[in-house]
């Protein structure tokens, strides 16, 4: 892949960063695990954004309003400002390509930490402009599983959700989230902390701060079949629970700050 790629390594496992899109690749724990699902080949096109890792999605999540999907920053390079022994962290400033089509100044910082908690992202804006903004985004993690089918996203229960596969309707989640096929749901003012389970597997404990929407999304095997960036079985080794802030967009004011972030960690049944 032809785009700068920055590595953390230490006692709690590596993590990878693209330059491209600001990126994050790769998670391994100290086991040398795999907890991230990107494509075996894995090939940069400029112009368009990379499968897998965690794509940060700003400033519109998916297709909710007029520019580009899921936004600006995917396919645009960002800078390394910093690294330490658990932290990389990267910035993107608004240039001429997003000021063509957002005409504002604004900042983001990403922060990626390895450390005792596991895999924390943290995702600052700073508006530049002299106006309130308002936007959309998420932290697009993609999730390594050994089936999808076998899994259980736990902590949804009794949740209103809006889902997009099924023409935007409002339905209400009963009992653990388990995925046969295509399944694309938001679920406004989601619970903070979730828990999916990988049956054979350690679990990874999701939580999240700032972003007010959890979003879950697995293409099934219809829509994966026209992907030419992934193999189609490969829908069945990876979900997306998505940190963002969807369903309300975000509006800060002029000069102003806004912070979003998730966590993932492992976890070990007690049995």
């Amino acid at each position: 892949m032809n785009t700068p790629i920055h590595s953390l390594r230490n006692a709690f496992g590596q993590v990878q960063l693209a330059e491209y899109g600001g990126q994050v690749l790769s998670w391994k724990t100290a086991q040398g695990q795999e907890q991230l699902y990107t494509p075996h080949d894995l090939h940069l096109h400029p112009g368009r954004a990379l499968r897998g890792g965690v794509p940060v999605c700003f400033p519109q999540f998916s297709g909710r309003g007029s520019l580009p999907k899921h936004g600006l920053v995917r396919t645009r390079p960002w800078q390394l400002l910093a690294k330490t022994e658990t932290a990389l962290i990267m910035a993107f400033d608004a240039d001429a390509e997003t000021l063509a089509l957002w005409p504002y100044r604004f900042r983001l910082l990403q922060t990626v930490i390895l450390d005792e908690n596991g895999l924390t992202l943290t995702l600052d804006f700073h508006n530049r402009s002299d106006a309130p903004l308002v936007f959309t985004a998420a932290l697009h993690s993609y999730l390594r599983v050994p089936d999808v089918t076998q899994c259980a996203l736990q902590g949804l229960h009794g949740q209103e959700y809006e889902d997009a596969a099924d023409g935007g309707r409002y339905k209400t989640q009963h009992g653990d989230l388990r995925i046969s096929g295509e399944v694309d749901r938001v679920f406004a003012q989601a619970a903070t902390a979730l828990q999916l389970q990988r049956p054979g597997h350690s679990g990874l404990k999701i939580q999240q701060g700032g972003f007010a929407d959890t979003v879950v999304w697995c293409p099934g095997p219809e829509i994966a079949a026209g992907f030419t960036d992934m193999p189609a079985d490969d829908w069945q080794r990876m979900l997306c629970v998505e940190a963002a802030a969807a369903a309300q967009p975000v509006t800060v004011l002029a000069d102003g700050h806004w912070q979003g972030w998730q966590r993932l960690s492992e976890v070990y049944s007690s049995d």
